[in-house]
């Protein structure tokens, strides 16, 4: 068999396999299609994959492994934490009025309903739900650690902001660790702690009231 024959054979070849892969009808030949194409698999269903045990598809995390920007909090949710949380906590986040101005913000969203706008208890919701939230500028001892909400720390409101406290259930899940402490340094202004940053957020506030009014 000459070359000229070989060559034709093989370039027929060629040509059929290329028509071949170039079916619509078959993706053709794949090496290790599940590399390409892993099978997705379907959450709360059984998956032999995963042994006679517990074939459940939505597994547990590795014992001690922490979620992506989660920070552990090692102070147990009792009155001792309560106490040390006052010592051992401290805002790491500096005093501006930027920090202040989204702290209100996002008191506004989780915590006026019940504290009112200005701290002093009287949340859209108080009466019919609540009937006795205190004022946070109110300077009657507690029953809890024998202070007044005036002398709250900054590490005692994120304590309760943690673990909750009363009738107020815990907000750990829906608040983050820095949105924690912007809201903890604006309810210190309801305390009664006036700063230059908290004058120039009140200030802000304000102008920004007139303007909407003006408008409307």
């Amino acid at each position: 068999m000459n070359k000229k024959r070989i060559t034709g054979i093989l370039s027929v070849i060629g040509i059929s396999l290329a028509l071949w892969a170039c079916n619509p009808e078959s993706p053709g030949v794949e090496y290790m299609p599940d590399m390409y194409r892993s099978p997705a698999i379907e959450s709360y269903v059984d998956n032999d994959e995963y042994g006679n045990t517990n074939k459940m598809s939505a597994r547990l995390p590795v014992a001690g492994s922490i979620p992506q920007g989660f920070a552990p909090f090692g102070i147990p949710g009792s009155l001792e934490g309560y106490e040390s949380s006052g010592e051992q906590l401290m805002n790491p986040l500096p005093k501006s009025t930027e920090n202040i101005a989204q702290g209100k913000e996002l008191y506004g969203y989780f915590c006026k309903h019940c504290h009112g706008a200005k701290g002093d208890g009287k949340g859209s919701i108080t009466n019919a739900i609540y009937g006795a939230v205190p004022s946070y500028s109110d300077t009657t001892p507690n029953r809890r650690g024998g202070r007044s909400m005036s002398q709250l720390k900054e590490g005692h409101i994120y304590h309760t902001i943690m673990y909750g406290l009363n009738a107020m259930g815990p907000h750990s899940s829906q608040i983050n660790q820095e949105e924690r402490w912007k809201i903890i340094m604006y309810v210190q202004t309801l305390q009664g702690n006036k700063t230059d940053e908290v004058v120039a957020v009140d200030e802000a506030a304000n102008v920004s009231e007139m303007k909407d009014q003006t408008t409307n």
